[in-house]
């Protein structure tokens, strides 16, 4: 059942990858109760391996996740380097549970690509609602 869900105002998003997300959430969100929350929750608890992210953008198959990733790479690998200082992790073990290749450390390749696109858009949304509703994020 839809309802008036709370959508995210658009100044909530600050960078083109966060007006991505922002826009999924929104669009998502029409089918939850609480709006986007319940869509960024749902985001969340599966991530985008799930196959929740399967419309505009679709990150499902390797060839939608780097298309993506060709498009919004300079935000992804920004934010891949800051969780790196943060953590002091290398992106191998930051996503080893996930299946990253360890021949691919450049991320040049399918699985690595796949897995930093869906970083990234789990990360953007994560910055939305960070902004929005700070005690979800």
């Amino acid at each position: 059942m839809k309802t008036m869900a709370k959508r995210i105002p658009a100044e909530m998003a600050k960078t083109r990858l966060e007006k991505v997300a922002l826009q999924w959430l929104n669009r998502e969100g029409a089918d939850y109760e609480d709006g986007a929350k319940g869509a960024y929750k749902d985001l969340m608890e599966g991530g985008c391996a799930s196959g929740i992210v399967s419309a505009d953008p679709q990150l499902v198959y390797y060839v939608d996740t780097a298309k993506f990733y060709r498009q919004h790479h300079e935000e992804i690998d920004k934010m891949l380097e800051e969780l790196c200082e943060d953590t002091g992790e290398t992106p191998a073990k930051l996503f080893d549970r996930a299946g990253w290749d360890t021949s691919d450390p450049l991320a040049r390749k399918g699985t690595n690509i796949n897995l930093l696109a869906w970083f990234g858009f789990e990360e953007a949304a994560k910055r939305v609602m960070e902004h929005f509703c700070p005690e979800i994020a």
